[in-house]
């Protein structure tokens, strides 16, 4: 997808109703490795707000399409080390000839997009030559070098999180915080995840409000509920004052509960289908790259509605029976009972008890009513029965 025909396509939600139109794309540097795209600046009502690539589910001559109809309509503000292919890219001199278009691929194991190529053409009185010349990235690629430290960032892009945070913990407290500024809110979010709290304090207190309320949005809603957790309570009022509040409310939800409970440990935001999806549409949604492997193990299966709390709870289906049973075949058909869901104020040593007793991954959440309230996973049970410094100590 040349970025000429791109820039004027609309942005679609999830329905593919239109709600606004794309204006930029937003590329970060990778040394002489493609250019990964951060995401795309659109106009909504007016406003040019910035769109996660994470959000998009597909891009095609329809437009570019939301998975969710979720956005942050906060005003898009360019960070170091960011380029916008429409004016920082688009018309850089290479030889005799100048940058007239650029063209993006997505990565069809992780769904992320890249600047793959660019088309050259000389300036005229036509300003453009007919024919381009199509060069691979490679070739343009020095002309976007952002020096040393973004290097560095693009290094750690490809790292997993866990490695990253082995790596950030070992340097001095000043580049810490420097390169923390430097990456994408999402990967700072991953970053954060992997760090002890008192390290997650230091970083999220080195970062203007927007950003630090963006980051928080980025994360687990379970591990942004426990640095939230951590922090003085007039500081976490700030945050959550900030975020959207799509995002606050299911943090706040978090909070009222006891930080050693089924309830503080949970996500409020499992894969939740209802009894009458079918199993080819579970495996649709399991598939999605950004879903973590710790929810994409099983789907949880309630009556409408779908958001929590929801509807009566039915059951699971793990990931595994999906695949064995008929793509047409409804969830409601197949779900399993056991284990049973546990009340939000269980304690921590009963929830591990509980996952332990029957192997399982997740146990449902469910309040008075029946209604899934969230999901606690084994990694959130780990996080906490494990000793206090225990990330310290991991070297891979």
């Amino acid at each position: 997808m040349y970025v000429s025909r791109l820039t004027r396509l609309a942005l679609l939600d999830a329905d593919g109703s239109a709600i606004g139109r794309v204006d930029n794309v937003v590329l970060v540097p990778a040394g002489r490795d493609p250019a990964r795209v951060l995401g795309f600046v659109a106009t909504v009502q007016r406003r040019h707000i910035f769109v996660n690539a994470a959000r998009v589910g597909s891009i095609d001559a329809a437009g570019v399409r939301l998975r969710t109809g979720t956005i942050d309509v906060r005003p898009f503000r360019q960070r170091p080390g960011e380029q916008l292919a429409v004016g920082d890219l688009l018309g850089r001199r290479v030889g005799d000839d100048f940058i007239t278009d650029l063209a993006i691929e997505a990565d069809t194991a992780t769904g992320s997009w890249f600047a793959v190529s660019a088309a050259l053409g000389r300036r005229g009185p036509l300003r453009r030559r007919r024919t381009p010349r199509i060069v691979e990235w490679s070739e343009v690629a020095p002309l976007f070098d952002a020096g040393p430290e973004f290097a560095e960032v693009a290094e750690l892009r490809e790292m997993h999180a866990a490695d990253v945070a082995t790596r950030i913990r070992a340097l001095p407290p000043a580049r810490r915080r420097r390169l923390a500024e430097l990456m994408e809110d999402e990967r700072l979010a991953d970053l954060l995840e992997e760090l002890p709290e008192d390290e997650q304090i230091r970083i999220i207190a080195g970062l203007d409000l927007d950003r630090a309320a963006h980051v928080l949005e980025e994360m687990e809603p379970d591990d942004a509920a426990d640095l939230l957790g951590e922090l003085p309570e007039e500081e976490r009022l700030k945050l959550l004052a900030a975020m959207e509040p799509e995002e606050s409310t299911g943090l706040k939800r978090l909070l009222a509960y006891g930080e050693n409970t089924a309830g503080g440990l949970m996500t409020p935001e499992p894969v939740i289908l209802p009894g009458s999806a079918t199993v080819a549409e579970a495996l649709a949604v399991v598939r999605a790259a950004d879903l973590p492997t710790e929810l994409a193990a099983q789907v949880f299966v309630v009556r409408p509605p779908v958001s929590t709390p929801t509807g009566p709870f039915l059951g699971t289906v793990p990931f595994q029976r999906l695949l064995r049973e008929p793509p047409a075949t409804p969830l409601e058909h197949c779900v399993f009972t056991e284990p049973e869901p546990v009340d939000p104020e269980l304690p921590l040593r009963d929830v591990a008890e509980r996952l332990a007793a029957y192997d399982a991954l997740a146990v449902a959440v469910c309040d008075p009513a029946g209604r899934l309230i969230g999901a606690v996973t084994v990694d959130d049970v780990l996080d906490h029965v494990l000793p206090v410094n225990w990330r310290r100590r991991v070297r891979r």
